[in-house]
């Protein structure tokens, strides 16, 4: 990417190229996981390097359980979501 001085004198740098953006997904994706430290890696979360797919549902759930989950806000979904994964967490635990 090359910069340009402009009528005020401020830089404005140029979209970059195809070729310059196909250059860095390449570099990005060769580097894989070499680019975390590996002192890092035991302490970060699952959420750093995993998201698993979502998938859209169908739920009916009673009134007030919704109204509890809704009563934070946005992000009720993200709420119940994470609710539901720790029950099955527990109970793969318990199961293995």
């Amino acid at each position: 990417m090359k910069s340009a001085k402009g009528d005020r004198g401020s830089k404005i740098r140029a979209i970059p190229t195809r070729r310059a953006q196909r250059r860095k997904y390449r570099r990005r994706k060769a580097m894989g996981l070499a680019g975390f430290m590996e002192e890092n890696l035991p302490s970060m979360k699952i959420g750093e390097l995993y998201r698993p797919l979502k998938k859209p549902v169908t739920l009916r759930l009673d009134a007030d359980v919704l109204a509890w989950f809704k009563r934070d806000g946005r992000r009720y979904q993200t709420r119940i979501n994470a609710a539901l994964r720790r029950v099955m967490e527990r109970e793969l635990r318990m199961a293995g």
